[in-house]
């Protein structure tokens, strides 16, 4: 007797028509198997006698079986803190800063840990069971961070949250800013931070990257900084990154977020630094959403997309994924913590839209995202591994991306924690009867 069986899922890569049957047991799957070769029964069934029985069974009815949805980049400390105390009027990522650095000073530990959860709940409900949030340590008191390494272990048996010392005032131009990184590491993040572009100077940029890395280093925590977050072509910390996290031994440990500067940088130099990103094994992060809302905002026409160069990233075998970055904050008015939206958007905004592209946005939410985090053969639909899985009723991740499928259910480590019924439309068009209409085009 399993705790769990799925019946009747598509997989990725399987033939069209394939199907496959999940078997879970105490959280981890026991065996993929072809549905031909006997679907389990629930206890007492009279499924096929050499198929092993199940406590609780889902009949997936050709659903789509994805491992989960992975946010590589948001920002729980400040979710749904738009408008408080004033709402960016300007729309700029600086005045953004100035409204969180206003805000920030109310925090209190209930305030955090009451906000971040609501959102965590909103992303499990979408089908996101990893999550890495930054939390600004450039507070003295450390109270957001203490509030979310309490949310953590909160959350620890259905999210794996991971939380990255993120330094919004900078590491070198805020007073103490190192010594506030170095404790955050000491109070238990995953990930150390960085914000290069937003120090003082040049100087002060690179030195703050070589405090985060030598400080990653040393406590064994990967790194993700946010770099190049601003229009300017000459801002250029992603090389340094690169360089720094080659040198150091971090390699893929180590992740650069945003690089929006990198959309106005001149052909040669992309070229360059593309060989640089792809020598040294680092990631890269865009945030469709939040940079396409935020940059360009000081152009006249036209106006720059504002986002790295993905196509030309991934194509130079660079791992890049797609993050939400901010929900309802001083940054970002809006948001449903949902990656599909991510997905959708990011394939318009980076022209990724032929089907293969548009499938490889979908990884930019789950198996690229994963890698961000480091995964490993802790993620992933595979015998021996933890049984968290989204069922999507799709054919496949293009078919989800095209028409924003929502999950018919979430399994986190072999328990169903989210589901959704099916939403029918029914249209009423003349001279036929009324009927459901599901936008699934059939030929």
């Amino acid at each position: 007797m399993i705790d769990l069986a799925v019946r009747g899922v598509r997989l990725t890569g399987e033939p069209d028509g394939a199907l496959s049957d999940l078997l879970v047991d105490q959280g981890r799957f026991v065996a993929v198997v072809p549905a031909a070769a006997g679907s389990p029964a629930a206890a007492g069934g009279d499924g096929d006698d050499q198929a092993p029985q199940a406590r609780t069974v889902i009949d997936a009815r050709g659903a789509f079986a994805s491992p989960p949805y992975v946010e590589p980049h948001v920002h729980l400390d400040a979710t749904l803190t738009a408008g408080e105390p004033r709402w960016n009027v300007s729309g700029t990522l600086w005045e953004g800063i100035a409204c969180w650095a206003d805000r920030k000073a109310t925090l209190s530990r209930a305030d955090v840990i009451d906000r971040a959860t609501e959102v965590l709940r909103w992303q499990v409900a979408n089908g996101v069971l990893h999550v890495r949030s930054h939390v600004d340590v450039t507070d003295p008191g450390l109270v957001a961070l203490d509030a979310l390494l309490e949310v953590r272990d909160r959350v620890k048996d259905v999210v794996n949250l991971q939380l990255v010392a993120f330094p919004q005032e900078g590491i070198c131009s805020f007073p103490g800013g190192d010594r506030l990184v170095e404790e955050a590491a000491v109070r238990g993040v995953d990930v150390i931070g960085a914000i290069p572009h937003f120090e003082d100077t040049r100087e002060d940029g690179v030195r703050s990257l070589e405090i985060a890395v030598e400080i990653a280093v040393r406590h064994g925590l990967m790194l993700d900084a946010h770099c190049d977050e601003i229009d300017d072509e000459q801002s250029r910390f992603a090389e340094v990154l690169a360089t720094l996290a080659s040198r150091s031994g971090l390699r893929a440990r180590a992740t650069a977020s945003h690089t929006t500067a990198m959309g106005s940088y001149n052909a040669a130099y992309a070229l360059k630094l593309e060989r640089i990103l792809a020598r040294s094994g680092v990631n890269l992060v865009c945030n469709p959403l939040v940079n396409l809302h935020l940059q360009g905002r000081l152009d006249d026409y036209p106006k720059r997309r504002g986002l790295t160069r993905v196509k030309e990233t991934l194509a130079a075998g660079i791992n890049v994924a797609f993050g939400h970055d901010d929900i309802m904050d001083p940054w970002y008015p809006l948001g449903t913590g949902n990656p599909v939206q991510v997905a959708f958007v990011g394939a318009h905004a980076t022209q990724l839209t032929s089907p293969g592209e548009v499938a490889e946005c979908f990884a930019m939410v789950t198996d690229r995202a994963a890698a961000v985090l480091g995964l490993g053969d802790e993620y992933g639909i595979a015998a021996g591994r933890p049984a968290s899985f989204v069922l999507l009723p799709a054919s496949g991740p293009f078919d989800v991306v095209r028409r924003q499928v929502r999950p018919s259910h979430v399994v986190a480590h072999g328990h169903l924690v989210a589901s959704t019924p099916p939403s029918v439309t029914t249209l009423r068009w003349p001279g036929r009867p009324a009927e459901p209409v599901d936008f699934v085009r059939r030929r």
